[in-house]
């Protein structure tokens, strides 16, 4: 899920698309107990928001491998 290095010099992402048709999104996804910390680095074009809302659901029942707790998600959006 990580992207890194998608901008070239001309303002547009690799796929064309101009940098404000992008929203960037950052994961963290982290144990309540802190065992566990993770960050997931994303880019969704506004035309296919429906894809980032999937994305999230999928969180929605991650478990702790080592304590069984709920993970928790915290997203940062650059938009």
């Amino acid at each position: 899920m990580e992207i890194n290095n998608t901008k070239n010099g001309s303002g547009k992402s690799l796929d064309g698309s101009a940098d404000g048709e992008l929203i960037k999104v950052r994961a963290i996804i982290s144990c309540p107990n802190g065992d566990y910390k993770k960050k997931f680095t994303n880019q969704f074009l506004r035309k296919e928001i429906e894809m980032m809302i999937v994305s999230f659901k999928v969180f929605d029942w991650l478990t702790c491998n080592k304590c069984g707790e709920l993970l928790k998600l915290d997203l940062e959006f650059n938009i």
